[in-house]
């Protein structure tokens, strides 16, 4: 099984930072690269326990179809994202959200992404090779866009 893990700093609060990462709308403006959008179950608002949402995008050329449940929620703690159908034999996505010790205006949010590739051991392979730089670097780019949009300007 792959694992990712990444924490990301946002000035927010966790309230605020959990609701955006539930934000249908706000997650497919994150995903404009890969044309990503929500396609059936809930297509727009904010997901919340027990809802389901398919999305659909194009990555590495190829269009992909992933249905996944909320299956874990504790707002604004964490939630967690379970693949119901799709191209992984399993995808479970973990949000984890906290106020950072050091400066109380600010949110760390941890994603835990485990998963396995189809095709065994030539899946494996593929896994470590590609799939986790590139669902790395598509995880980091998300949560900037996240970072970027609810981080107020500041006025002088």
């Amino acid at each position: 099984m792959a694992r990712i893990e990444l924490v990301t700093t946002i000035v927010a609060g966790p309230d605020a930072v959990f609701d955006a990462c539930l934000d249908v709308d706000t997650h497919t403006r994150s995903m404009g690269r890969s044309a990503e959008r929500a396609v059936a179950g809930v297509t727009t608002g904010r997901l919340s326990a027990d809802d389901v949402v398919t999305w659909h995008a194009r990555h590495f050329g190829i269009p992909w179809r992933m249905t996944v449940r909320i299956t874990e929620y504790q707002r604004p703690v964490r939630f967690v994202d379970e693949q119901v159908s799709g191209p992984f034999g399993r995808w479970r996505h973990e949000h984890v959200f906290a106020c950072d010790p050091r400066d109380p205006t600010t949110t760390l949010m941890r994603d835990v992404v485990e998963f396995t590739a189809p095709a065994g051991a030539v899946g494996a392979l593929v896994s470590t090779l590609v799939l986790v730089p590139y669902l790395r670097r598509l995880i980091a780019r998300r949560n900037g866009f996240l970072a970027r949009s609810l981080t107020a300007p500041t006025i002088d």
